[in-house]
């Protein structure tokens, strides 16, 4: 079998950013990498499984939300994948910042109750939180690409 991209990529050299890594047809695969891979420090799964909740909440209610395709987890949890249509690698950089940002406010984890969750008792806001205003820091960092 032929690899699939995100296996070709060498981990070792992966720092936490974030990377458009294929583009399709007009949709394009993000990886939104929390951290170094291989490194020890992994999101917790409680923050993983909430951060999927609010960013996938948030995204799919924000402005650009008809071009959201999937938000979810990496099974290695070192961050997440988007997928979006039409959209440049601005846009999504600005989107995101909104979206992390928004994060921050929330109170509660959205669809965490048991009738609306596979797994309920797996969330941890606090933590999704700092995870997030991480991630945010570090995307306040990144410059547009001038496209």
């Amino acid at each position: 079998m032929d690899k699939i991209p995100s296996f070709q990529k060498d981990h070792n050299k992966l720092m936490p950013g974030l990377y458009m890594s294929v583009s399709k047809n007009g949709i394009a695969t993000f990886d939104l990498r929390f951290k170094r891979p291989n490194e020890g420090d992994y999101i917790g799964q409680g923050a993983l499984h909430s951060i999927e909740h609010m960013l996938a909440t948030i995204l799919r209610n924000g402005e650009q939300k008809e071009s959201i395709v999937y938000f979810g987890p990496m099974g290695c949890r070192t961050g997440f994948y988007l997928l979006t249509q039409d959209l440049s690698y601005n846009e999504v950089l600005g989107m995101l910042k909104k979206a992390f940002a928004d994060s921050l406010l929330l109170e509660e984890v959205p669809g965490a109750k048991k009738e609306e969750c596979g797994n309920y008792l797996e969330h941890d806001l606090a933590d999704a939180k700092k995870e997030c205003a991480a991630y945010l820091a570090l995307l306040n960092t990144i410059n547009d690409r001038g496209e």
